[in-house]
């Protein structure tokens, strides 16, 4: 097996196996992944995605491509072609890019922290080499929950909060309300943006303007406004991973406003905007750690579909 740079390669190298990629994610996750893959392709084409390829008597067997963001690397995928390969031997391509993945981010000027969430991998698969490089590790919950009419009863809340749906103008008071909200969280440790007002912005942007966690979907995001002071007190924000299933990117409440059924609103009013428009299912993700999460959720019906991990390095 040895190992190259990506930007050696060009994108109709890497389709086949892309599309072998995307099945997976159709299959395990019920997540459209051809708009991400389109997207993976094109900075291929443009040799301008850092990575590295796995090629065995000239079949392209794996590979793994990371991006710098400042002082930071983001892993953002690794795949594994795992036909003809037996357990032992496809965990040894993967290891083997892994490590010149995080050697080279390690090894880079300016980088002090490196993130990344192998959404595709089972909690304890892969770690062994993050976990030797120093790496922090985060089991996360990817959950889903099938749309049928709202099983529970709406609580009401108090007339002087409003929820309507997302628009423009939010982009500022929301990612003031993401950096308040995740003061001192576990998901602050795994994503670093959610520390400060402009990491939030940029978080919402990727988020809204970019299909790497599906087509933004607005009519099915929301925000949540106390009224009397004008200010946002909780943000629901959805994507569409397929035609007929939305994805929960980003829900978080005021501290203050906790325990008071607003979260449970919120999941509310995105189920039903994606099961009235022929919506079949709604999935997130969450972290393990998050107790309180974990236990609203599956209170409202979701369930544990997959368990996957978040690695963080900071040198």
């Amino acid at each position: 097996m040895e190992i190259f740079d990506l930007r050696h390669f060009n994108a109709n190298d890497l389709r086949p196996l892309l599309a072998d990629e995307a099945e997976q994610w159709l299959e395990k996750l019920d997540w459209d992944y051809g708009t991400s893959s389109e997207m993976i392709l094109r900075y291929v084409g443009a040799r301008i995605l850092p990575g590295y390829v796995a090629v065995e008597r000239g079949r392209i067997r794996g590979y793994c491509f990371f991006v710098y963001e400042g002082a930071k690397g983001v892993i953002g995928d690794i795949y594994v072609d795992a036909e003809g390969l037996d357990g032992e031997r496809r965990w040894q391509v993967e290891r083997e890019l892994l490590e010149h993945a995080i050697e080279t981010l390690q090894q880079s000027p300016g980088i002090h922290r490196i993130e990344t969430q192998l959404l595709l991998r089972k909690t304890g698969e892969a770690v062994a080499p993050f976990l030797a490089s120093g790496f922090r590790r985060y089991p996360r919950i990817f959950m889903s929950l099938p749309l049928a009419e709202w099983p529970h009863p709406v609580r009401e809340l108090s007339p002087e909060v409003e929820i309507r749906p997302w628009n423009e103008l939010d982009y500022q008071p929301a990612a003031a309300l993401i950096a308040e909200a995740y003061h001192g969280h576990v998901d602050s440790d795994i994503n670093d943006q959610y520390r400060s007002v402009a990491g939030s912005l940029r978080f919402l942007n990727n988020i809204v303007r970019f299909p790497g966690c599906g087509l933004f979907d607005a009519q099915a995001s929301f925000v949540a406004v106390h009224t009397p002071a004008r200010r946002h007190i909780g943000v629901i924000l959805c994507s569409r991973v397929r035609p007929d299933v939305g994805h929960v990117t980003q829900v978080c409440l005021q501290p203050q406003f906790r325990d008071r059924g607003l979260g449970e609103r919120l999941i509310h009013a995105c189920h039903d905007a994606v099961r009235k428009r022929g919506g079949r299912a709604l999935s997130l993700t969450v972290t393990e750690a998050n107790a309180r999460a974990v236990a609203l959720y599956r209170r409202l019906g979701f369930e544990t579909h997959h368990i996957f991990d978040a690695f963080v390095w900071e040198g």
